[in-house]
Formats: structure tokens, sequence, C-alpha cells
């Protein structure tokens, strides 16, 4: 099993990146989708690391929360549109649910 700081850390980067995409998002286009999406995925991830590092229940599990709600709205998006954002999106959601999943489960 991956221990707390490695978990936290992940957290906290994935959190980052999320709502900082967000954020150019909004920037770029205007679309206040990405920023309400990216800030509230990142949140949710924020907020799970802040509790693993605080050893507190629920932090693995909301940010398992947070893979899952980005999965389900990216992998549609890049299977369909093929472009670079929502298959960057998949990634990082896909190392989420990989690395909380597999915590989860230990």
């Amino acid at each position: 099993m991956a221990d707390h700081t490695t978990l936290q850390t992940v957290a906290y980067v994935l959190g980052a990146l999320t709502t900082s995409g967000g954020i150019m998002g909004y920037a770029r286009t205007k679309s206040l989708p990405s920023i309400i999406a990216g800030c509230a995925v990142g949140s949710l991830y924020t907020l799970g690391g802040y509790r693993i590092q605080n050893r507190k229940p629920y932090g693995i599990e909301l940010c398992l929360l947070a893979s899952v709600v980005l999965a389900g709205s990216a992998f549609p998006r890049a299977i369909r549109l093929r472009k670079p954002v929502p298959i960057v999106l998949s990634i990082i959601s896909s190392i989420g649910l990989y690395t909380f999943g597999t915590a989860l489960r230990q």
C-alpha cells in the first residue's frame, strides 16, 4: 500500500492540476462549466489530501470520488473528440482511479 505521504502528495498534485486546468479553460474560452468543474474536482482532491494528511476518515474515498467524476466527464469526450484536453483529463483521472482505488482496496 502507498503510504499516507504519497497519497496526500498525489491528491494535492491532482487537485492543483484540475483546478488550474479549470481556471485556464475559463481564461481561454470564458467557459463557466470549465472553471466550476475544475474547481469542484480540484477541491475534492485537495480536501481528500488534507484528510489523508491529518489521518481523518474518508480522505481516500473523496479522492476516488473526484477521480470517478473526472473520468465520467473526460473519457466520453476524449473518445468522441480526440482532442488533447479531454485526453489529458482522462490520463489524470486514470492516475487517480488507480492510486486511490488501490489504496482503498488495501
